[in-house]
């Protein structure tokens, strides 16, 4: 083993353990009060009863006290917030900072906290934040004891009407500590752009901000390297910065990159630039950068580019909750809501309407989804009476500035959104705070575009949309040929759009060049603004129990709906599916439902269980991308019938009922497609338990998803299913959530317990820090129970 080699190794080391000491996770070990707590920002304070809990926590998808449901129809929430509830909550938090950390800037900083948090740190107030989704940080070293017990405190208020969705209460989001040294790198002061790419080299330009919190000048020297996705060493650059003291400097480098990897959607290839900062001869810092090399550019003749090629952008909106778990951000959690929707076909993400958890970001980053990154759904108008227009003048900029220092890096943000939906677009006022927001954020990031989501398109809305680089048109396909006649340049993209007219927006899209893509509202269902996707507008109280959306593409369990299947149609090459329409509504219908209110689906079943209707005709309709389908009911074809794009890729057959097997086959000339069939089920005989991880890492927070189906003898998932699942979790692992995605279920979320709906529910499996065996056992009366076990090992084993 070589000398160098050697000492390669021992650097390495060095950098690691300089940065697990630079950054520590600080979710564990919290206490939490919900309600009123005077007086508990003292140091005094007595919390001797308040419970412990971890983050990312939730209180407003715990049950209500006293009660085993989150939902209450008297809520504040209403309708919007799916009948949850807010209030004020407490967080303290004693820790210890050891001696060795005294002489360095310690940092306290939070992902996220809905809404209105105020901090404490050993009864020093250290300010306060109103938005509840970006993230925010304090320098907290002039308060902390180092030796000595510290406490930390913070106030959450989720207080009156303040949001349309449901937006979760508490510190829901990670929480992290910091000890920097005092020549280091500043908060979020890494931006790593790539302005040259080809097929043979890249220029990889790094601006990173030196922060200088000594008392003297000092010369502060930076080694750049670039690792390549094996974590070889491709390149490095070293630099010299004057930094006077108490300032912040910035130091630019570029550092040429050979036949570069370029991150796309198929190949999602990311680079590391390990940063290390020298003062003389002492590694005073070091931090690692996730990067992707690539291009963007879009036009209205070309479309949208990356890396030279035009892709059409198969999107979606995303709210923030990840269903059972209300809007606790679990990194695994976050990972699998995109994982989901890339396995659908989708390739593009608009975060509605707020910024989404880093741990969101950097899944898109590995999984190849390009985002659209938005900053608010509120200006100075607001829509609600407590919402963000209260803040929005004294805030705006720092909180827009949050989302582009803090995202900026993640080669899968593509544009940043101003905003949503915003009040007024049409007044010169608004326009020019428009202009505002656009003008600083390409003082900060010129790399990406500027779009917003824009509603009641007509040109009286040009002075707003000039401010952006691409315009988002919501629910306004029938605009795109008049506006593209009158604005011939202007690039143009449903940033929202029904899912029940997917097929019009999607040939909207393939036709002209100057739509680049369709953003369904929504890809992934949500609680709150309960029932649009049935009972609609105009809402009212007396829709609860309803308290999910019910729009989604996918539902808040994972599982895909019937419009995902039609939309795999449009997006996919071989795809086939079959759903029946039941002989009477699925739910009691809305009579005083508007007409502009259309973000329901069909009414549509993946069943052939009907029993009573012997004989009469159901609708059966085949979903599908090949040019023909034939039905068949018990082996009797039923006839082909054209699909394809002349019969909206759909074909659809009246069937008399009959028990049995109904089968679909798709048809391209001579190719034939793999069978989609629906079987009668029977009598339910076991229970069947599939997880979606069977390894897991034992670091209190991973999770496991794991389905659990009642099935017949032959394996078929009984449709109509509604029974009582009751779980026992043995070893190192808790129960972190329970749902069915029933959209008018109001049981809890956390019980060991959940009905089945169409025959199935869900138990979300949380890793302890143990690692071991965890058994999941399921129990229905009256069969035999099932048990599922997960492997959870030490990270250092996975």
């Amino acid at each position: 083993m070589s000398r160098f080699f050697i000492a390669f190794i021992s650097f390495l080391l060095c950098c690691k353990t300089l940065a697990a000491q630079r950054v520590q996770l600080f979710d564990d070990n919290w206490l939490f009060w919900r309600g009123a707590a005077q007086g508990a920002e003292d140091t005094l304070f007595n919390d001797s009863d308040w419970r412990k809990v971890s983050i990312p926590h939730d209180w407003s998808i715990e049950d209500l006290p006293g009660t085993v449901s989150p939902f209450n129809k008297g809520a504040l929430s209403q309708v919007s917030g799916g009948f949850t509830t807010g209030g004020s909550g407490w967080y303290r938090k004693h820790f210890t900072m050891p001696v060795a950390q005294r002489g360095k800037r310690i940092i306290i900083q939070f992902d996220g906290v809905y809404m209105n948090a105020q901090l404490w740190i050993n009864g020093k107030k250290l300010g306060k934040h109103p938005y509840g989704y970006t993230s925010f940080w304090y320098d907290i070293t002039p308060y902390v004891r180092f030796g000595k017990q510290n406490l930390l405190v913070v106030k959450v208020r989720n207080e009156g009407e303040n949001s349309r969705w449901y937006a979760g209460s508490g510190i829901y989001r990670h929480v992290w500590l910091k000890a920097l040294e005092p020549v280091h790198v500043a908060q979020w002061g890494t931006y790593i752009t790539t302005p040259v790419v080809t097929d043979n080299a890249a220029t990889v330009r790094i601006g990173t901000t030196l922060q200088n919190d000594t008392k003297d000048v000092v010369t502060a020297t930076v080694v750049t390297r670039l690792a390549d996705a094996k974590g070889k060493v491709i390149a490095e650059h070293k630099g010299q910065q004057l930094i006077q003291a108490g300032k912040d400097t910035v130091l630019q480098q570029e550092i040429a990159v050979k036949s570069p990897a370029r991150w796309s959607v198929d190949a999602p290839v990311l680079y590391n630039a390990i940063t290390q900062i020298y003062v003389g001869d002492q590694l005073t810092d070091s931090m690692t950068t996730s990067f992707g090399i690539r291009s963007i550019t879009a036009d209205a003749q070309n479309g949208f580019r990356l890396n030279g090629k035009t892709i059409k952008l198969k999107g979606g909106c995303v709210h923030h909750d990840n269903g059972p778990l209300g809007a606790k951000a679990y990194d695994r959690a976050e990972e699998r809501k995109v994982a989901l929707l890339k396995a659908s076909g989708y390739n593009a993400i608009r975060c509605s309407h707020n910024p989404p958890s880093p741990a969101f970001l950097d899944a898109c980053d590995r999984l190849g989804m390009l985002v659209i990154d938005e900053a608010f759904d509120i200006w100075n108008d607001g829509k609600n009476p407590e919402d963000y227009h209260l803040y929005f003048d004294e805030w705006w900029k720092r909180d827009l500035e949050s989302m582009l220092y803090r995202d900026r890096n993640h080669p899968s943000i593509i544009m940043w959104s101003t905003g949503n939906e915003i009040p007024h677009r049409e007044k010169p006022e608004v326009a020019k705070v428009a202009r505002m927001l656009s003008d600083h954020i390409r003082s900060i990031d010129t790399t990406r575009f500027i779009t917003c989501g824009v509603n009641g398109i007509a040109p009286d809305k040009d002075a707003f949309l000039s401010t952006l680089d691409i315009a988002g048109y919501n629910y306004a396909r029938k605009e795109y040929v008049k506006d593209h006649e009158r604005v011939p340049q202007r690039v143009m993209m449903a940033t929202e759009s029904f899912a029940i007219e997917a097929y019009d927006y999607w040939m909207e899209v393939t036709d002209h060049p100057w739509v680049i893509g369709d953003f369904v509202w929504t890809a992934f269902d949500y609680i709150g603004e309960a029932s649009i996707g049935w009972l609609g507008y105009m809402q009212r109280q007396d829709f609860y129990p309803w308290n999910l959306a019910y729009c989604g593409d996918i539902d808040i369990c994972g599982w895909k709906r019937p419009q995902s299947y039609y939309r795999d149609a449009l997006w996919k090459t071989d795809q086939i599916s079959l759903f029946v329409k039941p002989p009477k509504p699925s739910f009691d219908t809305n009579t005083r439902k508007v007409d502009w209110s259309q973000w329901h689906w069909h009414d549509a079943r993946d069943s052939w269980n009907w029993e009573g209707y012997e004989g009469k005709p159901l609708e059966v309709s085949v979903y599908t991308s090949y040019g023909e389908a034939e039905l068949f009911l018990n082996g009797v074809s039923l006839g082909r019938k054209k699909a394809g794009r002349e019969n909206r890729f759909m074909a659809v057959w009246q069937v008399p009922y009959s028990p049995g097997k109904l089968t679909a086959i798709g048809y391209n000339g001579k190719q034939k497609s793999p069978a989609a069939t629906l079987s009668t089920a029977g009598k339910a005989v076991q229970l069947k338990l599939t997880a979606d991880k069977k390894n897991i890492i034992a670091n209190g927070q991973d999770l496991s998803y794991v389905t659990v189906e009642l099935t017949d003898a032959a394996g078929n998932k009984l449709p109509n299913a509604e029974d009582l699942v009751k779980f026992e979790i043995t070893g190192p692992g808790t129960i972190a959530g329970v749902g069915n995605a029933n959209p008018m279920s109001v049981e809890s979320y956390q019980l060991p317990q959940r009905k089945a709906w169409q025959g199935r529910c869900l138990a979300i499996i949380k890793s302890d820090k143990a690692a071991g065996n965890i058994i999941l056992q399921a129990t229905v009366a009256g069969l035999p129970s099932a048990q599922l076990t997960i492997a959870s090992a030490s990270a250092n084993k996975e």
